[in-house]
């Protein structure tokens, strides 16, 4: 696939290695020469330098014959992307995707005026990234987790600590520890340790510090909890650090749930901003969240959970530590520098909140066929999580899985039939209507793709 980008800044550039690490053919368009030879130093791309408001520059970077256009420019007006978004549309690119800034272009009449105007879709990230923290508290995950077919079938995420009793074993002594009924209610799909994913074998071992990628069915959580312990914690009321858009969006999303919010920012001027802008249900602090006697102060102990929503990533890691150790049940860090994911939950953060990637996550749908459904980025991995619907001649079809040649890199953890599910294996017979959800590494996603078409 041909796919042009506007704009070198931290998603575009995100994009561009994760697409081009998939195969696909990239060109980035910046005015900035020297975002565009630090992105040229990570990843092999094409590159034009100019504005994206020029036909001469688009028509230089092909905007015209692109498979998908990718228009999300930084520290511009969202006017910037849109335009560069419907030049491209009409030069003859297939698809456009555009980043804006504002939530009322997601609404109804400005949405559709923007399809008519040839931009097929609008992303907002601190939107996205507001709704993301939303689904896990109110489905009740601490962690990196997600449920499918309404919860009948859940991805969880949980880290071996130094008191776990599957450090060092492998994971055929842990198949073994369960019975055949206890084994249809769960799978273990992958590893993540240190800096690589692991998709494990059977002679696999575990290692202190792994964070497990677990695959149950609703009745497989207590199987599971008897070797990783609860991950699930009820929240009726949080504590937001931060007065950034994603935060005071999140204050808005949670109090309309009846959730109790309370929102601290140290600037005092956005404080008041936030005081008129916000329901009068929702407190609106003027502090410092990094202070620890401060929150103690605002009686952090009465409070579910804490997110750290601030524009730096340090100061979210610490504030989350920090108000773990003052004893609050659960902590959400956004963290954008990807390479402190790992090291934010090391430290403890229980889910961490990367714009990049869940962005990434909503674009890259747009690379594959019609037929997959959802798309997410594991933090903290180097794979996706994948839902596809399987139609009439699929090639995934044509045998049980043991006998489809499936990627190395990638596995399928289960099915969704009708109103049923099931955890996948070797004998499993995947079939047409069935909704299937896949593990698979960045490098065997178009592998897996090929499977479904």
């Amino acid at each position: 696939m041909k796919v042009v980008i506007e704009g070198a800044g931290e998603v575009g550039s995100h994009l561009a290695k994760l697409l081009r690490a998939e195969g696909h053919s990239i060109t980035v368009i910046d005015s900035d020469p020297e975002r565009l030879a630090h992105l040229s130093v990570y990843a092999d791309v094409e590159t034009v330098e100019g504005s994206a408001s020029s036909l001469r520059i688009l028509e230089q970077a092909g905007a015209g014959t692109a498979d998908l256009y990718i228009a999300v420019f930084p520290f511009v007006p969202q006017e910037v992307n849109l335009l560069g978004a419907i030049f491209a549309k009409k030069l003859g690119a297939k698809r456009v995707v555009a980043r804006v800034s504002d939530e009322e272009m997601l609404r109804g009449d400005s949405r559709r005026l923007l399809r008519e105007a040839g931009i097929d879709h609008v992303l907002y990230p601190e939107r996205i990234a507001a709704d993301e923290i939303v689904d896990a508290l109110a489905n009740n995950l601490s962690g990196d987790n997600m449920d499918f077919a309404h919860g009948k079938l859940k991805i969880s995420v949980f880290r071996l600590d130094e008191n776990s009793s599957l450090t060092d074993l492998r994971l055929s002594e842990f198949v073994a520890m369960n019975t055949p009924e206890e084994l249809q209610k769960f799978r273990i799909i992958a590893l993540s340790r240190s800096d690589s994913t692991i998709i494990p074998k059977l002679d696999t071992r575990f290692r202190f510090g792994d964070l497990v990628f677990t695959i149950s069915k609703d009745d497989g959580e207590e199987c599971l909890r008897r070797f990783f312990g609860e991950n699930r914690i009820l929240t009726h009321s949080a504590m937001i650090m931060g007065g950034t858009p994603t935060a005071e969006m999140l204050a808005r999303s949670l109090d309309a749930q009846g959730m109790r919010v309370k929102l601290i920012d140290k600037d005092k001027e956005r404080c008041i901003e936030l005081s008129e802008r916000l329901p009068d249900s929702i407190l609106v602090v003027n502090g410092d969240g990094r202070n620890s006697d401060f929150l103690l102060e605002e009686s952090i102990g009465e409070y579910d959970t804490f997110i750290a929503l601030t524009g730096r990533d340090e100061s979210n890691i610490l504030s989350c530590v920090a108000a773990e150790r003052l004893g609050i049940a659960s902590s959400i860090a956004a963290v954008e520098n990807i390479e402190y994911i790992k090291l934010a939950e090391e430290m403890g953060v229980d889910q961490v909140i990367n714009r990049k990637l869940i962005t990434a996550s909503r674009i890259l749908k747009h690379t594959l066929s019609s037929k997959a459904r959802f798309v997410k980025y594991m933090a903290g991995t180097d794979a996706e999580i994948m839902e596809y619907f399987v139609e009439v001649g699929c090639p995934i079809t044509r045998g049980p899985l043991k006998e489809v040649s499936f990627p190395e890199n990638a596995i399928v953890g289960g099915v969704i039939r009708g109103g049923e599910v099931e955890i996948a294996v070797g004998d499993t017979q995947i079939q047409p209507g069935d909704r299937v959800v896949v593990f698979s590494m960045g490098a065997s996603v178009k592998a897996v793709d090929r499977l479904f078409r």
